[in-house]
């Protein structure tokens, strides 16, 4: 049973890696395939990801925003910050209904392995065990933390694929995916990408030291 408990309304730093530290991303695919399972998956009814698929196969030029039932969906969480690396992520979530975090991993968690398993003709455990979670009980771990996973392809020397994959472009104001709630983070900065940057490159020192991030920000 976990210690923590998730409570509606809260932020939470969710990570995990893979069994024996494995890379869970081998290329571009599994990559946006993660993602999809984030976009699709957050919601209380299921089906979504099936449905997208069929509505794509008719449709194949459909944007986003053009399949009915996704403007329907009923969010378990607000996706914050991300940062998917080769064998491990991060993710920043605000709960919002009930389980809703538990609920999220474990159909992410199930959908993935048996897309990786199918993929690479492998069975068992793709990932360490449940996913890891920690409360974040203050307003300035918040911001912190946000660079810690905004950076995170740095923080252990990914500068190609994973900086594509994480949250850090649209923080910084060159791409607006529309995916992550960022006010309750640049509401801090005023809105300011240039003084989001600023704030990364001033604590970019703690990032050179990974053993004390992760001790501040994994317990």
């Amino acid at each position: 049973m976990r210690k923590i408990q998730f409570a509606n309304g809260e932020y939470y730093h969710v990570y995990n890696r893979g069994v024996d530290r494995r890379k869970i991303f081998q290329d571009t695919g599994d990559y946006e395939r993660f993602l999809l399972s984030m976009e699709f998956l957050n919601d209380e009814n299921d089906g979504l990801m099936l449905a997208w698929r069929d509505f794509r196969r008719s449709h194949p030029r459909a944007k986003l925003l053009d399949f009915p039932l996704y403007k329907q969906r009923r969010c378990l969480v607000d996706f914050i910050v991300y940062c998917l690396n080769p064998n491990h992520y991060h993710l920043m979530l605000k709960q919002k209904t009930d389980r809703g975090i538990e609920r999220l991993m474990h159909k992410i968690g199930t959908s993935y392995t048996n897309y990786f398993n199918t993929k690479n003709e492998r069975s068992g455990s793709l990932f360490q065990g449940s996913f890891k979670a920690a409360h974040i009980k203050s307003n300035a771990k918040l911001l912190y933390l946000s660079a810690y996973i905004n950076e995170n392809h740095a923080v252990h020397g990914y500068k190609n694929n994973a900086w594509k994959y994480s949250s850090l472009s649209d923080y910084l104001g060159k791409i607006k995916s529309g995916f992550c709630k960022k006010d309750v983070i640049m509401g801090n900065f005023s809105n300011d990408s240039k003084k989001y940057a600023d704030f990364l490159k001033e604590n970019s020192s703690y990032a050179k030291d990974k053993k004390e991030w992760d001790k501040y920000y994994l317990e």
